[in-house]
């Protein structure tokens, strides 16, 4: 809330509802004049914005992904703050049945919006071991990616499909023991996997591009990140519109530069006390900046 800077009359966009705690702490910032516009793939998350917007007047809501902000005619007039959270959320995390954690068995999905696009299931059954191993690789800094990948091929062809995350996991568990890691050998894999059966880095990617183009002078841009690939996009995002490049001196002229970002307060991550009552806050990590006025 205090990067967003949240002004009584202003509109604001929260790309990642959730449940809708981050909206709620914006609602009650804003006057009667201030407008929040929600979005978010998860059908379950729309369902309880829809709520919400039932019972507020200045909340309207859109689902889909952030990366399509800017063609949501409501955001034409400008926005004075912008938020993303990013990544999977608590609630589908905790159910089961959504197919993200290897801790509870059910459905090997991991779709944020269970009603579009191929399963992660449906993609192990047909991708190739390179594929797999790549995926697992560039999105989850697995070092046994390719062991993992010609593990999960040569399961598909038994008479067993791989459809529960119970089975990817001790899969993944048997190619990778244990040993004396605390972290579950199959946490990198079923993070590479997510990401890649939802776009989350491309989404990212147009999001941010959205998000610079609708931002009013003025607005904030606030961006919680919780692995090292989303952080660094953001980052590097964030200094490109903020920083003159390096000088190079095999340039005959100077390029001018004009920045249209101010970066806020520089990373930010949780302290002790959020911690201990919130656990999973403990690799987020927070980018502020604030658009510039660009002379004509």
């Amino acid at each position: 809330m205090e990067g967003l800077a949240v002004k009584a009359d202003g509109t604001y966009l929260d790309g990642t509802f959730g449940r809708g705690g981050h909206a709620r702490g914006v609602l009650a910032k804003l006057g009667p004049e201030g407008r929040l516009l929600v979005m978010d793939k998860d059908p379950e998350a729309i369902a309880v914005a829809t709520r919400l917007a039932g019972e507020d007047a200045r909340v309207a809501w859109r689902r889909g992904s952030f990366a399509d902000l800017a063609r949501w005619p409501l955001a034409d007039a400008g926005l004075d703050g912008i938020l993303f959270d990013l990544g999977v959320s608590s609630p589908q995390l905790d159910v089961a049945e959504r197919g993200f954690s290897f801790g509870k068995d059910g459905p090997l999905d991991m779709r944020m919006d269970p009603e579009s696009g191929e399963s992660a299931a449906q993609w192990l059954a047909h991708a190739s071991e390179k594929e797999i191993a790549d995926v697992l690789w560039m999105y989850g800094d697995e070092r046994q990616s390719r062991r993992i990948a010609r593990a999960i091929v040569q399961f598909r062809r038994g008479d067993t499909p791989l459809l529960r995350t119970a089975q990817l996991a001790e899969l993944i568990a048997q190619v990778m023991p244990r040993g004396d890691s605390k972290i579950h050998p199959a946490t990198r894999s079923f993070q590479a996997i997510r990401i890649f059966i939802n776009r989350e880095l491309l989404d990212l990617e147009a999001g941010l591009d959205a998000a610079l183009e609708r931002l009013k002078p003025g607005g904030r841009l606030a961006v919680i990140s919780f692995h090292s690939l989303e952080d660094r996009i953001v980052k590097q995002f964030l200094a490109r519109h903020a920083k003159a490049p390096p000088a190079n001196r095999r340039m005959p002229v100077e390029v001018a530069f004009t920045p249209t970002l101010r970066l806020v307060d520089g990373a930010q991550k949780a302290g002790d006390a959020e911690l201990s009552a919130n656990p999973r806050a403990r690799s987020a990590v927070l980018r502020v900046a604030e658009k510039l006025a660009v002379a004509a």
